[in-house]
């Protein structure tokens, strides 16, 4: 099962039954985030394989997973926030485990992404779980 926090928004996506909504949604949680000091916006934080700007900012803290992230478009940045409520204070062994792809796939997110948005996705994915495995 996933975070309590992720579940809260499956449960969200479950409520609101036109996708438009749920995008909505996606780019409301992106706003609420806060956003990244430019002086963090530097090549080693940067996700690539993203259409957009994307940056990662990972951290362990007692044996938990953590991480703060930005985007210059705003549904990247829910993106992020949907990411982040999946893995954030999760032990930081335990993150490379999680079925990410199962998890959004539950949100309808693969059905409603563009292909562009899709490969982003992975690669933010994929940098999640090999900086995590890293630290770990």
């Amino acid at each position: 099962m996933a975070s309590p926090a992720f579940e809260e928004i499956a449960e969200t996506f479950e409520f609101l039954d036109d996708w438009e909504d749920r995008y909505r949604h996606v780019i409301e949680m992106g706003r609420a985030m806060d956003p990244l000091e430019d002086a963090l916006k530097v090549p080693a934080t940067k996700v690539e394989g993203c259409a957009s700007q994307v940056w990662l900012v990972p951290s362990v803290e007692a044996g938990r997973f953590d991480f703060r992230g930005d985007s210059d478009a705003m549904i990247v940045k829910g993106l992020i926030a949907v990411l982040h409520a999946l893995y954030a204070g999760e032990p930081v062994d335990e993150v490379p485990a999680i079925d990410a792809g199962g998890e959004l796939a539950r949100l309808g997110l693969n059905d409603h992404l563009s292909a562009q948005r899709s490969n982003g996705l992975r690669a933010m994915v994929e940098r999640i779980r090999t900086t995590a495995a890293a630290a770990g």
